[in-house]
């Protein structure tokens, strides 16, 4: 069963992708290895001028799979999610998430990635990993580049929810409206689809190669520290099965 839905627009000009996993649009690891094929998809397309991500239902997403983040799976799951930046890095489409309701952890961090955010007035915006014991690789390395790194810092240190008009504010969001899809696609008209293609991917190139550099730097690095130190610890685990099992959970700090 497809995890994610796919389908043209603007004459084919435009690739809209859609996390379609209501009420959640939780990226499993299906999912995830879905939208990366998507992208590669779209990619081959050299007449393709942007990509635009959004969630089925309600919500962008909730986040990455929390089942899939347990001792024995999670290696898997994050380098597959990982491998979904390597290849938007690779490929350099304009990127536009379209975000409604809940755009938490892993859905943030694909949202933040896009070059434009357009939200509706009730989206709200969080990294709530560290309620967990654990924290955002993604987010820790790109977060920085879009709203500075105090604005990062409060996101992923806090775990905290911020409205639309506060993302905004940070400039994390481009839009803010009653109509979000409206807004992005009269957006896409005026602003990217009268422009070349090869223009656009070499401009995207361009205008991110330092944040695209150094992601792909360490984003090895990011996920060793996860993986092979953080997840040996104590809290890291019990912050895991506590959310599995519901209930509170009790940390050792260790």
């Amino acid at each position: 069963m497809s995890r994610i839905r796919a389908g043209f627009l603007f004459n084919q000009q435009a690739l809209s992708i859609t996390l379609n996993s209501p009420k959640g649009n939780v990226l499993d690891r299906e999912m995830i290895l879905q939208l990366t094929d998507a992208v590669q998809t779209a990619a081959a397309t050299r007449e393709i001028k942007a990509l635009v991500f959004q969630g089925a239902g309600e919500h962008f997403s909730y986040g990455a799979s929390i089942p899939e983040h347990q001792p024995e799976v999670v290696a898997d799951l994050l380098s597959k999610f990982h491998d979904l930046f390597r290849t938007l890095i690779e490929f350099s489409k304009p990127t536009l998430a379209l975000v409604r309701g809940q755009c938490l952890g892993g859905g943030l961090e694909l949202a933040a990635f896009c070059n434009w955010i357009f939200a509706g007035e009730n989206a709200q915006f969080g990294q709530p990993e560290i309620k967990l014991g654990v924290f955002p690789p993604v987010a820790s390395l790109i977060l920085p580049q879009r709203i500075g790194q105090s604005a990062a810092d409060d996101l992923i240190l806090s775990g905290r929810s911020i409205s639309a008009h506060e993302a905004r504010q940070l400039g994390l969001v481009h839009s803010v409206s009653a109509d979000p899809q409206a807004a992005l696609d009269e957006f896409l008209e005026t602003h990217i689809l009268p422009k070349s293609a090869v223009a656009l991917e070499y401009a995207v190139r361009a205008a991110r190669f330092e944040m695209h550099r150094a992601f792909l730097e360490n984003i090895d690095r990011v996920e060793r520290l996860y993986l092979e130190e953080l997840m040996r610890t104590s809290d890291a685990n019990e912050g895991i099965l506590a959310f599995m099992e519901k209930r509170a959970p009790k940390w050792k700090n260790r």
